[in-house]
């Protein structure tokens, strides 16, 4: 069964929505018609059992990751304490107001931090490899991280900020070159008409030009500059606090929830540019319209968390072998299991080796590398076929 919002779609021509609506539709006097509806309404039913299940376990890593510290509260207390805070219950003794501060104060921020940036980078993840039909785009790839990575290297040891003396001089300066090398796609795909393929090659190159001049200018910095720039580069929930949460938040729930509304589209789009212009969706205005947006997410995430890598290009991956490649479903899925992927890697850097702390980026490498050339080594792999 197709959904109400593919028949609804004023973007998809008449003739198309009214064949769908035909094809779909359920005839009582059938019985294969509803023996069909029943296997669909099953297709489903697993997609959101997938998806509960990465929620379910992302509240229970919360719980253990609130855990953990020098401090150290029971895992179940932790629930109750984030629950009294919630509905405004004040802590009575000092111990229960230092498990508060503890909770709300030093640990809270980084895992909200964490689970949006896991999100975000996820779905950037997927909505670049279904626009793009390649299943290495992510924001490596295409350049957004690199871009990032310059402008935070002018901030630290050149000093330079496009905002001038700021606080949030390396982030917002993050922000602004990591927009580059999407636009420059952006750009050659209006002028040259070109394909994914083309558009994922001019990200790479914007890549190496930028890791060029980061390169250049990291040679020039001084030890203290340099081991703050490695940080920023290897990238951590740290450099991210409370009063940034609102931004992040606004950005990932905004942009997802537009991307969300598109995925209908996204699911005509990877039957190819010339069945897409047939069923009525402009393949190019598509492609591009989804490239800001995911430009605009991936840029906010990496400004704030530093380079953190292969969740955008691991986890779409993954959910895809679970659930299948239905951008309505893997694009929700990605999400929740981006964001339990990148708490958990941050839990296991700052467990491993406590007290020292490995920073996110490097635990995700870690589990994503072996994950990543284990899903190519699969003789029987189709979901991208």
């Amino acid at each position: 069964m197709v959904s109400q919002e593919v028949v609804s779609d004023p973007l998809i021509k008449k003739i198309v929505r009214e064949s769908v609506e035909m094809w779909t539709r359920e005839d009582p006097d059938n019985p294969q018609s509803a023996e069909i509806a029943e296997d669909y309404r099953k297709y489903v039913y697993r997609k959101w059992v997938f998806i509960a299940l990465c929620i379910i376990g992302t509240v229970l890593v919360v719980g253990y990751a609130l855990s953990v510290g020098d401090y150290h509260i029971s895992f179940l207390d932790t629930y109750g304490i984030v629950w009294d805070h919630l509905i405004g219950n004040e802590p009575m003794t000092q111990e229960e107001k230092l498990e508060d501060s503890i909770i709300f104060t030093q640990r809270m921020p980084r895992i909200i931090v964490g689970i949006l940036a896991g999100a975000g980078l996820a779905i950037a993840g997927v909505v670049m490899q279904s626009t793009l039909m390649n299943p290495l785009a992510d924001p490596y790839t295409t350049g957004v991280s690199s871009g990032a990575s310059f402008g935070a290297t002018l901030g630290i040891v050149a000093g330079f900020s496009i905002l001038g003396v700021s606080q949030y001089g390396t982030v917002v300066n993050a922000f602004v070159f990591s927009l580059i090398p999407m636009a420059v796609i952006v750009v050659v795909s209006r002028i040259k008409n070109a394909s994914p393929t083309t558009m994922i090659m001019a990200g790479i190159a914007v890549m190496y030009i930028f890791n060029a001049f980061t390169t250049v200018i990291s040679l020039m910095a001084d030890p203290n500059d340099l081991q703050e720039l490695y940080r920023w580069t290897v990238g951590s929930l740290a450099f991210a606090n409370a009063e940034d949460i609102p931004v992040i938040t606004a950005v990932v729930i905004v942009v997802g929830i537009v991307l969300q509304l598109m995925t209908n589209k996204l699911n005509i789009l990877a039957s190819g540019d010339e069945s897409a212009k047939a069923l009525g969706v402009d393949a190019e205005k598509l492609r591009r319209i989804c490239l800001v947006l995911v430009a605009l997410l991936s840029a906010t995430v990496v400004s704030f968390t530093g380079l953190i890598g292969f969740v955008g290009l691991v986890a779409p991956h993954i959910v895809r072998t679970v659930i299948g490649p239905d951008n309505r479903f893997l694009l929700p899925a990605s999400a929740a299991f981006g964001a339990l992927l990148l708490v958990l890697a941050d839990l296991i850097g700052r467990t491993v080796i406590s007290p020292a702390v490995l920073q996110v980026g490097v635990i995700t490498a870690f589990l994503g590398g072996p994950l990543f050339l284990w899903l190519i080594l699969r003789k029987n792999s189709t979901i991208w076929g």
